[in-house]
């Protein structure tokens, strides 16, 4: 069923997607797993995005497809923020991309597991990170990109983050479709989270030792 709403998703068919999510939540799935399932459909669109087959109005269209489907989702998930917060992290997507669906489900989670969240928006440009993370003071940077343009754009912003200082304060991680380890090392970052559990994971490990 979560392969038929990515493929849903993929094609465009808001109509099915919809009706599918639906489906899976009146059938107990797991709102977690489908909030995943929203972003690998993401990770297939910005493929196809970089490759020519799609043109910015399907990232578009697929973008809003999947605000609509989390927002279905995102209140069947309890509510578990309220309380003393657990840490502080700034969250954005890098300078020259404008995805966001898998910086928000993360967002989302995380506010959840009661972290503190300050979300910069999409196309950040380095001197932004490093200005936000001078006023908020985050224990964790993450770093959102879908497109292989971000590669270059997370080195920057490490660097940035470095030259004003402010390396040893933050733990920096990376997330999105097209990244991995090998890009993590490349730009500097100091882990990549898999998919959006991964990353709530490691910044949990994170922020225990902080």
């Amino acid at each position: 069923m979560f392969d038929k709403l990515i493929d849903a998703v993929t094609n465009m068919k808001e109509n099915e997607a919809l009706s599918l999510t639906q489906e899976l939540l009146d059938n107990n799935a797991d709102p977690v797993q489908l909030l995943d399932a929203c972003t690998r459909a993401m990770e297939i669109v910005g493929k196809k995005f970089e490759s020519g087959v799609y043109f910015l109005p399907e990232l578009m269209m697929a973008g809003e497809i999947l605000k609509q489907i989390s927002g279905k989702v995102k209140p069947m998930i309890q509510d578990q923020a309220e309380g003393e917060k657990v840490g502080r992290v700034i969250m954005g997507t890098v300078l020259g991309d404008i995805h966001d669906i898998g910086k928000d489900i993360v967002i989302f989670l995380l506010e959840v597991n009661g972290f503190e969240v300050y979300d910069i928006g999409i196309d950040v440009p380095p001197e932004k990170f490093v200005a936000e993370i001078k006023a908020f003071k985050p224990q964790v940077v993450g770093m959102s990109g879908l497109l292989t343009l971000a590669f270059d754009s997370m080195k920057d912003t490490v660097t940035a983050i470095s030259d004003a200082g402010l390396r040893e304060d933050v733990k920096i991680i990376i997330g999105g479709g097209q990244m991995s380890d090998k890009i993590s090392a490349y730009a500097g970052a100091d882990a990549c989270a898999k998919d959006a559990m991964d990353g709530i994971n490691i910044i949990k490990e994170w922020t225990r030792k902080v």
